[in-house]
């Protein structure tokens, strides 16, 4: 059983912290400041030393090198609500195995300490940061027959090479099944890099995909990287696929057919190696019918496909989600909230999740916030979860009765982005993706 010592001077924190570890199998004392600390490590081994870098009675750096004179052989994780590379370089200088800047998830905590107890002493191991393209996912595979289905998909294509299509309502968590097949492939220790195909204006696309050289156009004061390159070697995850322009997709299917780039304004290509995944909430077939998307790039596209389920269509799973979340949300929040009570969970249970897994995290982390106790009840949930939902007001059908009701919807709401979202059941980054596909200007 491992060994572990924490200081930190927020108690909230450490208990929290302490509870975790114990979980996961670790002997835990606890420090709420320097003091005694030094007498407490001439006592005993510590296999994990966890420390704050900045406590009010001392720097936490003069404790590194405490630590390193008086018990050379544990291993030491720096943790700060400070997060700045120059004190992590200069921690892990001094001897820290890694640095993790607050807020952090338990995933991320576990990943680490399982990584120092397993590394020789003086091993140099980089930061911890959070970037799409290095923090891995936490993904909750759920025990429902559909999220069963799920699972079987992705342990089924995550080892090929071959490009995924996946396809489900905004908010299903798209992404995190994108994350979960790259981290489960041979290429998981090379870059995922996600792209939201609605967010890049169109007249940067090709600077976006393909990079630039400096001077190649007015405001290009210095080479840029573009996604392909980026996750060269790795994944590149096309979010909202359906969002790109026609004239996008050609230079997309051009590159997935050749396998080369070049950055806008050079005269030279670059070989690119990557996987692609995709993800639409649009039916693709649809817009083949009408136009909008190219046939031969959807079958490129579409080498495997699936769904991902609503929380709808999982209910069995809500409760184990909202768990999930409430675990999220203590460690942002700093709370100890533990769970919900029995009027609270039938309401979770009852709800219909239009948002899906989006919805059900932002409801999860306000009840945290607004909980006195350890226990989520009723009345920290709000008040749409038992209100009687009727028929959607609007239903997204063809792209021309589509845009239509979206104008409906603006002028019954004042333009009101919010609540023309909520008429349309939709969130807003559908809405707005929406509005740039039918040109509809809103202001």
């Amino acid at each position: 059983m491992p060994k572990t010592l924490i200081i930190d001077d927020d108690i909230t924190f450490c208990t929290m912290l302490k509870a975790l570890l114990e979980r996961n199998g670790h002997n835990v004392e606890v420090c709420y400041s320097s003091q005694g600390v030094s007498q407490l490590i001439s006592d005993n081994f510590y296999d994990i030393i966890l420390s704050d870098i900045r406590l009010p009675d001392s720097d936490g750096m003069e404790l590194l090198k405490l630590f390193n004179k008086t018990t050379p052989k544990s291993q030491v994780i720096m943790l700060t609500s400070y997060a700045n590379y120059t004190t992590a370089v200069r921690s892990i200088k001094e001897g820290a195995f890694s640095y993790i800047p607050k807020p952090f998830t338990p995933d991320e905590v576990l990943n680490i300490i399982n990584e120092a107890l397993h590394e020789n002493k003086g091993t140099q191991v980089k930061t911890t940061t959070k970037t799409k393209t290095q923090q891995k996912t936490l993904y909750i595979e759920g025990s429902s027959n559909e999220s069963k289905k799920l699972q079987n998909y992705i342990q089924l294509v995550a080892p090929t090479q071959i490009s995924v299509l996946i396809t489900g309502k905004s908010g299903t968590g798209k992404e995190y099944v994108a994350k979960t097949i790259h981290e489960l492939s041979s290429r998981s220790q090379k870059p995922f890099v996600a792209v939201d195909c609605g967010a890049i204006p169109k007249e940067l696309v090709a600077s976006e995909f393909f990079g630039h050289i400096k001077g190649s156009f007015t405001g290009a004061h210095e080479d840029k990287t573009g996604h392909f390159e980026a996750a060269n070697g790795g994944t590149l995850f096309l979010d909202e696929v359906g969002n790109l322009t026609y004239n996008t997709q050609i230079q997309l299917l051009r590159v997935l057919q050749e396998r080369e780039i070049r950055p806008v304004g050079s005269n030279k290509t670059i070989k690119v190696d990557i996987r692609l995944i995709a993800a639409t909430n649009d039916d693709l077939k649809l817009s083949i019918a009408n136009g909008t998307f190219r046939e031969d790039l959807y079958h490129r596209l579409n080498e495997f496909d699936f769904r991902v389920p609503s929380l709808a269509d999982r209910k069995d799973d809500i409760m184990l989600f909202a768990q999930h979340f409430l675990s999220k949300a203590n460690d942002y929040l700093n709370k100890t909230v533990l769970g919900f009570d029995d009027e609270a969970e039938q309401i979770l249970r009852a709800y219909s999740w239009p948002g899906n897994l989006r919805e059900l995290e932002n409801i999860v982390k306000r009840a945290t916030l607004l909980s006195n106790g350890h226990i989520i009840t009723s009345s920290q949930l709000p008040e749409e979860l038992t209100e009687k939902k009727s028929s959607p007001q609007f239903a997204l059908t063809d792209p021309q009765s589509e845009k239509e009701m979206i104008i409906k919807a603006l002028d019954a709401s004042n333009y009101n982005k919010t609540k023309t979202a909520r008429l349309l059941q939709i969130d807003r980054k559908t809405l707005y993706n929406k509005l740039k596909l039918h040109s509809i200007t809103s202001d």
